[in-house]
């Protein structure tokens, strides 16, 4: 009855002093944060050494098990801490228990190997006790059915291969029926992208420059190369404001402009009607300009296009010199 009353009031903490001459200052102690547990509980039990910093102490080789019935699940490393006391330091070690065997468990004493100057001696902690509880047993019930494990959740871990393989699988399949397709219109697996389409004033300007180049009023290709002139400007309409220009007569491409106000502006809406009016005349009416028209007219082109190009901000560069350029086919 004095033990369990010992053990009711959570009596936990053993000691026992060295027998040497420091023996008033070493003190060893087990110390369990649990008297009473259910069977399979863990546990902890708490190793601490009280001792001077000149004394070698040598703590137990602690194995799996303390005893047949108390198992240890994990050992701490040491820790050292520095006491109020001059020169006295504490070192503790922590250890999980945990036992399966119902009833009264006791752990065996640990024993402490000490060295201070040219003794030896061994200090050691009063053995430790707890109580293990069995879980209830209703025997009223009977036979009962055992209950089917827990089903765990499926993790993203375990997933992910059986995920992976579904996307390979998939994308092989793709990649065959693309290049039967493929073969079947006799087209190439793989296609280059192609290039981005020039502005619509660089390839205007650029085919003005070669009208320039080849002089053909001079070679008396009038007819050739006014119709060269409207067209580039046609083209550059349609690539430029979407007008079917190349379709539209000169009086529904200015129309078509009239009735969009806010597409150009009236200066070269008349530049326009001027060098499209004078082009019509020459290819229908075999009208004979004069010298100083062919000039003006390829002049003119160059300032329609350059007064209503479109430039994208990023790539935009200074104004192209040939606007406001005189153009001399001599």
């Amino acid at each position: 009855m004095k033990k369990l009353k010992y053990l009711a009031v959570g009596m936990a903490l053993f000691l026992l002093e060295a027998p040497t001459v420091q023996a008033q200052k070493i003190q060893a102690r087990a110390v369990i944060d649990s008297t009473n547990v259910l069977i399979g509980d863990q546990l902890k039990l708490r190793l601490e050494v009280d001792q001077p910093n000149n004394v070698i102490l040598e703590f137990p080789e602690i194995s799996d098990s303390l005893s047949s019935s108390v198992e240890v699940i994990e050992k701490s490393p040491l820790d050292t801490f520095q006491l109020d006391a001059e020169n006295q330091i504490k070192i503790i070690q922590n250890l999980t228990i945990t036992s399966f065997d119902s009833g009264r468990q006791v752990v065996p004493p640990f024993y402490f190997r000490l060295k201070y100057e040219d003794l030896y001696d061994t200090i050691e902690t009063l053995p430790a006790e707890f109580f293990v509880h069995s879980m209830p047993i209703d025997t009223t019930k009977g036979p009962v059915d055992i209950k089917r494990p827990y089903e765990a959740p499926v993790t993203l871990k375990e997933v992910s291969p059986y995920i992976l393989g579904v996307i390979l699988i998939g994308a092989l399949l793709f990649f065959l029926f693309y290049y039967i397709q493929r073969r079947r219109q006799n087209k190439p697996i793989f296609v280059k992208p192609p290039k981005p389409k020039e502005p619509a004033h660089i390839i205007a300007l650029r085919e003005l420059d070669r009208i320039k180049e080849e002089k053909l009023w001079q070679s008396e290709e009038i007819k050739t190369y006014y119709s060269l002139v409207s067209d580039t400007l046609r083209t550059y309409i349609e690539d430029r404001f979407q007008i079917q220009a190349m379709e539209y007569t000169t009086v529904e491409t200015v129309q078509a402009f009239e009735q969009q106000k806010n597409l150009i502006s009236a200066k070269s809406l008349e530049e326009l009607k001027s060098i499209l009016n004078l082009s019509d005349l020459v290819k229908f009416a075999k009208y004979h300009p004069l010298p100083d028209d062919h000039n003006l007219t390829l002049m003119n082109a160059y300032f329609f296009v350059n007064q209503t190009k479109q430039e994208d901000k990023k790539t935009s560069q200074p104004q192209d010199d040939r606007e406001g350029e005189e153009v001399d086919l001599k």
